[in-house]
């Protein structure tokens, strides 16, 4: 029969591959149990989204099985998602992070992405918010199927839910076709009421949509509260990518992270003939990224099931889960928790598990 400390020896040779560090040293074995020729353990991952979860498991399993006398594995796996330090001091607030989507210019599917992102992650098992700040454009609720949130309580405003995701937007309270004309003070008043005066409860990730450019609502929020990281949207043609470096700067002169640049329409699969015509380019997000010295998180195609998604309500890793734009953008969300994580190394903080896989 094995000892425990043999057991916790064995887990010390698996390594988080995202992390780069073994298991053990990164504090996510616990309640280890030795009972004759079985080994009973729970491994807390770093994120619900873990993208390399079966890899992990089956390294854990083969580590211990290779150990005399051991022949059953009794593995648990469960997800605690650190917490950027700064952001639990701010008081009322029980996000552990922030995560912004940003673009250099409109339309290239920022809000799509940011949406679709949200709802991926929420699937996945985490507790996720979405806050629509893109108030020129507010389509968050439209895409997501929701018209309206519920009434405020105890002076706080309540967020509506649509698949998993709490959502406020600024298009839950004007009126229809209404534009928004404001000044920065008025947009970084919105900013601050959107973070504090909404009830989110405990959240892993809060989603932010941003605006198009680089303008007042990234600098607020960047002033407001400490973010984890940026997302950055571009599509393949060289237009786009010269606004969408633009951003980049812009996070990184607001000592924001750039977790990595998302490519959308990325090239348009014929549904009849498999013919892929790259109608936009090809590969320029990856060489953006690479230009700017920051991770690639994936491409996104084009198809019209995005857009339809959208217009009626149900982001496309909902309506068409096993669509290549799904799988790309639930892959892209993997992505995200992962550098999150890494992001963390060294200041990982367990604030409670949040979530079993």
């Amino acid at each position: 029969m094995p000892t425990t400390e043999q057991v916790m020896q064995a887990l010390r040779r698996v390594i988080d591959p995202e992390l780069g560090r073994d298991i053990v040293s990164l504090g996510m074995v616990r309640d280890v149990q030795v009972e004759g020729d079985r080994v009973s353990l729970t491994v807390v991952l770093t994120t619900p989204a873990c993208p390399l979860t079966e890899r992990i498991e089956a390294d854990i399993r083969a580590a211990l099985q290779a150990l005399p006398g051991v022949r059953a594995v009794d593995l648990r796996l469960s997800a605690q998602v650190p917490a950027h330090a700064r952001l639990q001091t701010i008081e009322g607030l029980s996000i552990k992070n922030i995560v912004a989507v940003g673009s250099g210019k409109g339309g290239v599917g920022k809000s799509t992405v940011a949406a679709n992102l949200a709802v991926a992650l929420a699937g996945m098992g985490a507790m996720v918010g979405l806050m629509d700040a893109d108030v020129y454009g507010p389509n968050i609720p439209e895409m997501l199927g929701v018209s309206r949130i519920p009434a405020p309580r105890d002076n706080k405003i309540l967020p509506a839910v649509a698949y998993g995701v709490r959502v406020m937007s600024l298009g839950f309270l004007l009126p229809p076709d209404q534009p928004v004309i404001w000044r920065g003070p008025m947009l970084h008043s919105a900013v601050r009421q959107f973070l504090t005066d909404v009830d989110w409860g405990l959240l892993d990730y809060l989603v932010v949509d941003l605006p198009p450019g680089t303008g007042d609502v990234a600098i607020s929020l960047a002033q407001l509260a400490p973010v984890t990281g940026a997302v950055v949207v571009t599509t393949p043609q060289g237009v786009a990518l010269s606004d969408v470096g633009r951003a980049v700067r812009m996070f990184e002169r607001l000592e924001v992270p750039v977790l990595g640049v998302v490519e959308n329409m990325s090239g348009f699969v014929c549904p009849h003939c498999g013919k892929v015509t790259e109608i936009f380019g090809k590969d320029g997000g990856r060489r953006l990224a690479e230009r700017m010295g920051v991770p690639f998180l994936g491409s996104v195609p084009l198809d019209p099931r995005v857009v339809e998604g959208g217009e009626k309500g149900r982001p496309i890793v909902i309506a068409a889960p096993d669509s290549p734009a799904a799988q790309a953008l639930r892959a892209i969300a993997q992505q995200v928790a992962a550098r999150i994580s890494v992001l963390h190394l060294g200041e990982l903080a367990p604030s409670g598990v949040s979530s079993t896989s």
